[in-house]
């Protein structure tokens, strides 16, 4: 039996199966969420995949699961890296009860990143049915943690180091242009994200006793908030940008051939108006240039009918991408000097660091580039394009930077998935080109 002929005989158990997955609520950020369960899930499909060691690895938070097939020296190792945690989201769309409409899975993870994830256990299970045996060694790490910055792996990366050694890692959590537009992404943008709260030394107050008399906390602090942009949407605070290089002339015109216009961002976006320095164009301001968004704002009295009152404290967060060359703390400094400034003597401000993640570029001309190309010309029956991405994963800096393994970023999501957002969703017609394509990259790498 040919690799396409046992995809297309086990489709709908693939399928159900990646199913069952989306329907765990890992999410990261939330207490008693199901992880474990969802991990001993991953383990049993990891051991029908062929790895018969797979495990679960305690962390200090959700716990990682691992498992290795084969351990030929002879033989490259290749390192599968996914995460099986997810962001929120509302109960309104029923989103852990995943469910098929118009040759679309709905469901929260189903396309970040469980969908594209379950992509490569599939590959391998498929490979060995067909051939016996892989073309190359396997390693699986999946963690729990990547919505929420990675916090515990990379102490538990330096523990497993000699079990994770690996001459070129995967990771399959970004989108491509189009299902008919293949890319291969090769830059992320970093991450800060912050936590800021105001708060004044009295307490709430009757507005009708002490409106228009007294200093409100939450106007106060939206006008702090304000102050970070200019009325053009680009940043403006002091010092945010320093040490950020201009980018060559010649990788700019690269990003113009390949990149999406400013229509397809848009229509990408749901039909979002376009801000931001005109002097680089949306492409570029949302890949290679830094950026501050106010991801959210909390204050006052937001309950059902009238509660005429003052608020004393207020909140918000905000989610702030780097690029090369930036220091986080300095960064935060500058953020926070902002603030202040704007802020009257009267409020005392806080800033908390919720997470963290370093951008990275990585070598688009590599030998793992170059198996990655040509197993997704099998896959999608066309040569992909090198594009860079403004999200961020944290654990790629750490597998380049930290333990040395090339690493390739060869996602398999869409521009129309809604990761995040709601009716997150994840193509059935993408998962089948994922599966192939994954399962042509392990013999491509014995190339």
């Amino acid at each position: 039996m040919t690799l396409a002929a046992y995809l297309r005989a086990h489709a709908p158990r693939f399928v159900a199966e990646l199913a069952d997955l989306v329907a765990f609520p890992s999410v990261s950020s939330v207490r008693d969420a199901p992880m474990e369960a969802c991990a001993r899930w991953l383990a049993r499909a990891l051991r029908r995949a062929g790895a018969r060691d797979a495990r679960l690895v305690a962390t200090g938070g959700p716990p990682v699961v691992v498992g290795r097939i084969g351990h030929d020296r002879r033989r490259p190792t290749v390192l599968v890296y996914g995460h099986y945690d997810v962001q929120p989201a509302a109960p309104a769309w029923r989103p852990f009860s995943p469910r098929l409409r118009d040759g679309y899975l709905i469901g929260r993870g189903a396309s970040d990143a469980k969908g594209q994830l379950f992509a490569h256990v599939v590959a391998v299970e498929a490979a060995r049915a067909v051939t016996g045996r892989l073309p190359v060694n396997v390693v699986f790490l999946i963690e729990g943690e990547e919505e929420i910055g990675s916090p515990h792996l990379p102490r538990t990366l330096a523990r497993l180091a000699g079990y994770l050694a690996s001459d070129v890692a995967v990771v399959s959590d970004t989108a491509m242009l189009g299902i008919d537009r293949p890319s291969i992404t090769y830059s992320l943008r970093g991450d800060l994200y912050l936590d800021v709260e105001a708060r004044a030394a009295a307490p709430d107050l009757h507005s009708g006793t002490f409106g228009g008399s007294v200093q409100n906390v939450l106007r106060a602090l939206v006008r702090a908030l304000a102050s970070l942009h200019d009325a053009r949407g680009a940043v403006a605070v002091p010092g945010f940008a320093a040490g950020v290089a201009a980018l060559p002339a010649r990788e700019r015109r690269f990003m113009r051939e390949v990149g999406p216009s400013e229509g397809e961002l848009r229509s990408e976006a749901g039909g979002a108006a376009l801000a931001g320095d005109r002097a680089f164009s949306a492409y570029e301001r949302a890949t290679i240039r830094p950026s501050i968004e106010i991801a959210g704002v909390a204050g006052g009295y937001t309950g059902p009918g009238v509660h005429g009152v003052i608020p004393a404290r207020a909140s918000a967060k905000l989610d702030v991408r780097l690029v090369p060359h930036q220091d986080p703390d300095r960064v935060h400094r500058a953020i926070f000097a902002q603030l202040a400034r704007e802020l009257p003597r009267s409020i005392e401000l806080a800033t908390h660091e919720r997470m963290r993640a370093r951008p990275v570029e990585l070598d688009r001309r590599h030998p793992a580039a170059g198996a990655a190309t040509r197993a997704m010309r099998r896959g999608f029956g066309r040569t992909p394009v090198f594009v860079r991405s403004g999200g961020s994963i944290p654990v790629v800096s750490t597998l380049v930077e930290t333990l040395g393994i090339p690493t390739v970023l060869m996602g398999f999501g869409l521009p129309d998935d809604r990761a995040h957002g709601p009716l997150e969703r994840y193509s059935l017609a993408m998962f089948g080109r994922a599966i192939a394509t994954a399962a042509a990259f392990l013999g491509e790498l014995a190339r």
